[in-house]
């Protein structure tokens, strides 16, 4: 069997841009804590990323660590619908859960409050549900050879 990446270029598209929105995520990070540490600097006052509970670093360690937590099971899930199930169902799931990763800092805020914003089930339902999709439609192919 001979791997054409033409017939599987929007996984590959989907892989690369879920790649770069994570980096992106980890770029917001050491600059969020840059400036964080200047602010604490020019105040007088000690930053300590992870005991200090700012919530402006907790919002953006969230955003990150999100993605990451997600990443394993999603780019598994991914791949195996695109390979088992077909690349075109694999590639607009894929879309959907990686502009619902894109939208779940923006929904988040720049500040996490003392509980979760309602607004991120926007982000976090639509990104279950792809995971639920690709997994049962992996199960279907498997059990029916469709």
């Amino acid at each position: 069997m001979q791997f054409d990446p033409q017939m599987y270029a929007g996984p590959i598209v989907v892989t690369v841009v879920y790649t770069l929105v994570y980096y992106a995520t980890q770029i917001r990070g050491m600059r969020t804590k840059s400036r964080l540490v200047r602010e604490y600097q020019s105040r007088g006052e000690k930053f300590d990323r992870y005991f200090g509970q700012d919530r402006e670093m907790l919002a953006s360690d969230r955003a990150q660590l999100n993605m990451l937590e997600h990443m394993p099971v999603f780019l598994a899930l991914l791949w195996l619908n695109a390979a088992f199930v077909g690349p075109l169902g694999a590639t607009v799931a894929g879309g959907i859960y990686v502009a619902a990763r894109i939208a779940y800092p923006i929904l988040m805020g720049q500040r996490m409050g003392r509980g979760i914003r309602v607004s991120l089930l926007a982000a976090t339902v639509p990104g279950y549900l792809v995971i639920g999709y690709f997994s049962v439609r992996l199960i279907v192919a498997a059990i029916t050879g469709q």
